[in-house]
């Protein structure tokens, strides 16, 4: 009967490996999760700006512009009607004519005030000032600044004041909100104006933009008057842009609810990662926390994260089978050590007793008996430890050596070369039946020579005298079958299975006890698992139903 016995691992051979689930992605569904949290509130925060930027400067480019064309429209009309030309190389602005000119010119924008200044720097004209009777003057204000509470009033001071920081175009100006952009009694250098006007009269004065403390946006042009290519005054017109505001103010309102909007879906989204990722992964930390102390042994995780279809899901996969292929490995130990014990005590019983029988008997002969018993014993506990060396080397080694393409053809050829060379007069011939060509599996080729011939010796072991082995090798779908036949008395339908069991022993009649461990065929299943095959015996019918032999198949990937 075979001889058999191997240290499992306690890893079969399951239809879908965590190695085959877990399958690299270029973009994970986690992945996209994270990059949608981070990236869409830091998107949108920065459009809005942007857009605010480029549309705050559109709004004041177009009140400059058309600021400027009424300021030259007063400076055109002052030009002609209100500059006295007694010198013709010398004109001069005329004060009475100008001051109901400017007025009436001024009159259709109730949000502006102009003033005429003379070469000199000194006021000529002002809009919002007026002549009453006998000689007195009345001051008009300019409208009151509207009242748009200290929320709004606020939110607009941030927005300018983050705007400022921004790059900006040379079109227009910035914001000025210092000591300077107190009131409406700013004037330019108007004799530098004007000189600089004199020698480059297509020069055009740049525009000044200010916010009050009052929080007026106040828009402010200078235009020379001239009168026959002389420049005889300069006209400043300032004007309140409340359409600016009102516009500005709509925009940011906007900005802020969709600054709301993005906030409550960064919290949702980061609420719904909490839920999805950290409280998950927590749950795994305490699922392995829980197999750590021994409570979770069985391996299983919770079923909700084994149900997920992403990374998590793939995690817990991975830790609950390595959970599991942990504890089977541990059991296996455990068992292992437990029949090592077994088995060493045996001999180490014999050797015990032969001692004692050895101390108190005299007799020459008996004495050299209980000196071979031992002996024996002492051989046998050496085969015995060689074999569970071997065995417990096994599948450290396997675990750590890559398995390559191995051609299993010439590897057969050879075995039965050397069996045939070497058989005894009356020992059993090998015979090898194997198709021409590769024979290319996925394994090591060290072991694989083991496998071998640890079924052709066990083979050997029950073939009858000049008896016949054969060793047939074939293809079948994506598997190499490679078996060993024998002649010999077959195997016990019950102990099909448990010839593969470790220390498991039935020898042929006649065989010495103790020549074999019982570890062969367990190690040949152990090093063929290992390898992702499978393993099984049987017996050989003739066409009555009468065991002929046996027979060990071996199936391993193709390489």
């Amino acid at each position: 009967m075979p001889d058999s016995g191997v240290l499992t691992a306690g890893l079969q051979p399951t239809a879908v490996s965590a190695e085959a689930r877990i399958r690299p992605r270029w973009v994970s569904p986690l992945l996209r999760r994270i990059l949608l949290v981070n990236a869409l509130p830091l998107a949108l925060l920065l459009a809005a700006l942007l857009y605010l930027d480029q549309y705050q400067n559109g709004l004041l480019q177009a009140e400059v512009t058309t600021l400027r064309e009424q300021a030259r429209i007063y400076a055109g009309a002052l030009g002609e009607a209100a500059v006295r030309e007694d010198d013709p190389d010398n004109p001069k602005l005329v004060p009475d004519q100008a001051r109901p000119l400017l007025r009436r010119l001024t009159e259709p924008t109730p949000n502006a005030q102009a003033r005429l200044y003379a070469p000199d720097g000194q006021i000529v004209a002002d809009s919002r000032v007026r002549e009453g009777a006998g000689g007195a003057v009345a001051t008009e204000p300019l409208p009151p600044a509207v009242d748009r509470g200290f929320l709004l009033g606020t939110i607009g001071r941030i927005y300018d004041r983050i705007l400022s920081f921004l790059p900006h175009g040379g079109e227009v100006p910035l914001l000025d909100t210092g000591p300077s952009a107190a009131g409406l009694d700013w004037q330019p250098d108007v004799r530098e104006e004007l000189r600089l006007t004199g020698s480059n009269q297509s020069r055009e004065m740049p525009p000044y933009i200010r916010r009050t403390q009052e929080n007026r946006l106040l828009v402010t042009v200078a235009e020379p008057v001239l009168r026959n290519r002389h420049s005889v005054g300069i006209v400043l017109l300032t004007r309140e842009a409340r359409e600016v505001d009102d516009s500005l103010l709509a925009v940011r309102l906007s900005i802020l609810a969709l600054f709301t909007l993005a906030l409550g879906l960064t919290v949702m989204l980061s609420w719904y990662l909490s839920l999805t990722i950290a409280r998950p992964i927590l749950r795994l930390a305490g699922a392995a926390a829980g197999m750590r102390e021994g409570s979770g042994r069985s391996g299983e995780m919770p079923e909700g994260l084994l149900a997920r279809r992403d990374e998590i899901g793939e995690l817990a996969h991975a830790l609950s089978e390595s959970a599991r292929a942990l504890w089977a490995r541990m059991d296996a130990i455990e068992r292992f050590a437990a029949d090592v014990a077994h088995e060493i005590k045996n001999p180490l019983s014999s050797i015990r007793s032969a001692i004692e029988t050895l101390r108190r008997i005299e007799d020459p002969e008996k004495q050299r008996r209980l000196l071979a018993i031992i002996a024996e014993d002492v051989g046998r506990l050496d085969r015995l430890i060689s074999d569970i060396s071997d065995a417990s080397r096994i599948d450290a080694e396997l675990s750590r050596v890559a398995t390559e393409r191995v051609d299993v053809a010439p590897i057969l050829s050879t075995l039965a070369e050397i069996n045939e060379a070497t058989r005894g007069e009356s020992g059993p011939h090998v015979e090898l039946a194997a198709p021409d060509g590769r024979l290319v599996v996925q394994g090591v080729e060290d072991r694989l020579v083991q496998v071998l011939r640890n079924l052709i010796g066990n083979a050997q072991s029950f073939s009858p005298p000049n008896g016949r082995i054969s060793l047939r090798a074939r293809e079948t779908g994506n598997v190499v079958e490679l078996s060993v036949e024998d002649e010999g008395p077959g195997i016990p339908e019950s102990k099909l299975e448990h010839i593969f069991d470790r220390f498991y022993s039935e020898r042929p009649q006649g065989e010495r006890f103790g020549q074999h461990s019982g570890l062969g065929l367990s190690i040949s299943r152990q090093i063929v698992e290992a390898l992702k095959g499978r393993i099984s015996a049987e017996n050989r019918r003739d066409e009555r139903g009468r065991v002929i032999g046996a027979r060990f198949v071996v199936r391993l990937p193709k390489g």
